[in-house]
């Protein structure tokens, strides 16, 4: 029987054939191994509810502990962050010693960053879900919560450096499609170099987002779950790798599907992440180079092939 074989599409970020096999055909039982130890990776039921846990226990101990405590959020994410601030009311957790930055947010052609009134915004749904959703007697002063303006773009990791005394507490993320952190795309003219060194030097910036992120978020339901590319924003702000590097903690998290389904875009690059070459064509993979709790569910671990009676 002839074979057939072919080469990436010219727009695939990273396009190693041997590579993708290899990360490919990872087994269930093998996806917890890595070669540097303080990568840890877990598969686990339900990623989200230990994400919950892990912020609700540090917004904790630094109301206890009355020591400051600085977090990079990702967003939207309205359904945690209001089981967040549901159990820091229930436990009366005062918050005054949080301070939290968003990691990215959407951007016009001219680079012109969304307001707080853009719906389908990162900010708009980070104060609606948690900041608004902590009463009013326990939340952080409003000025504790940064998001990224056209005024602060420049010098926003400086603030998280300022703020973090050094960087983050924590940097909770999660891959994209193309392999991103934040909004740290591939294939982007900000972002573009091939030494990893260099990259992990680089700070808070507007980019030029991938294709494939834009496709991957038509699929969000601020755009209405039916792949309206055209919905959604070219470009974006966003932190940079040095902003993960110089974070104390990494809460790495692979848990996306589409609406629940078996279907994701986030089984493959989740095996590229963890187990393919540390480079900027695949952003996220810089964590295997750091202290990291990673979290994969069950649904994303799972072994995938030619399903052909399956279909969409």
């Amino acid at each position: 029987m002839s074979t057939f074989e072919f080469d990436p599409a010219p727009w695939v970020p990273f396009k190693d054939k041997k590579v993708l096999e290899r990360v490919r055909n990872i087994k269930r039982e093998d996806m917890e191994k890595h070669d540097n130890p303080d990568f840890k990776i877990k598969i686990v039921d339900d990623v989200g509810g230990i994400w919950v846990a892990d912020m609700v226990m540090r917004m904790y101990q630094s109301d206890k502990q009355d020591k400051k405590l600085t977090m990079i959020m990702p967003n939207p994410c309205p359904g945690p962050y209001r089981t967040v601030a549901e159990l820091v009311n229930r436990f009366k957790i005062d918050c005054r010693n949080v301070y939290t930055f968003n990691m990215d947010e959407w951007a016009d052609q001219d680079g012109n960053v969304a307001p707080d009134s853009y719906e389908a915004g990162f900010n708009h749904s980070f104060v609606k879900s948690f900041y608004g959703s902590i009463d009013e007697e326990l939340r952080m002063p409003r000025e504790n919560c940064t998001a990224f303006s056209n005024e602060n773009i420049d010098h926003y990791s400086d603030m998280i450096v300022e703020c973090g005394d050094g960087g983050a507490d924590i940097c909770y993320s999660g891959p994209g499609w193309a392999g991103h952190i934040a909004f740290v795309d591939p294939d982007t003219p900000e972002f573009g170099t091939d030494s990893v060194e260099e990259f992990l030097k680089m700070k808070a910036r507007r980019v030029t987002l991938n294709p494939l992120t834009i496709a991957q978020n038509s699929l969000h339901g601020v755009f209405g779950c039916s792949g309206d590319i055209a919905n959604v924003p070219p470009t974006a702000v966003t932190i940079g790798p040095y902003d993960v590097a110089h974070a104390r903690n990494r809460f790495e998290m692979h848990a996306l599907t589409t609406m629940g389904s078996v279907s994701t875009w986030q089984r493959m690059i989740s095996r590229l992440v963890l187990y393919g070459p540390v480079t900027p064509q695949v952003p996220s993979s810089i964590l295997q180079l750091m202290s990291t709790s990673v979290y994969v569910s069950e649904a994303i671990a799972s072994e995938f092939g030619c399903w052909e009676d399956v279909g969409y």
